[in-house]
């Protein structure tokens, strides 16, 4: 009889911690979906600015976000593209992080 309720204790503490891994499978999931639908939103404003902008080519810079750190890549014509593309992305809200590194000028 002692020996049943062992295995059924430790059965239960089995199940237990299995639902604990997956309960936080889900939370990890779900700030996942929560933070690529903020990234895609920063992203499209990060663009719509860009196409307001007469002095920013859209087509020449490509714009990437992930948890809220912006990505800037390509080729624009001058130093002053480059730096209104970055004035332009620290007006964006939600925006943690600026990187030009790979936004480079025409030579």
């Amino acid at each position: 009889m002692m020996r049943q309720w062992k295995v059924w204790i430790g059965g239960a503490v089995g199940v237990m911690g299995l639902l604990m891994l997956i309960g936080c499978a889900t939370t990890s999931s779900r700030e996942s979906i929560g933070e690529s639908s903020e990234d895609a939103a920063i992203t499209a404003k990060v663009q719509s600015s860009f196409t307001a902008d007469p002095l920013v080519s859209t087509s020449a810079i490509n714009v990437e976000t992930s948890r809220g750190v912006v990505h800037l890549s390509g080729t624009v014509k001058s130093e002053q593209e480059r730096y209104r593309a970055i004035q332009l992305v620290q007006g964006v809200a939600g925006v943690k992080e600026i990187i030009v590194r790979n936004l480079v000028v025409q030579r």
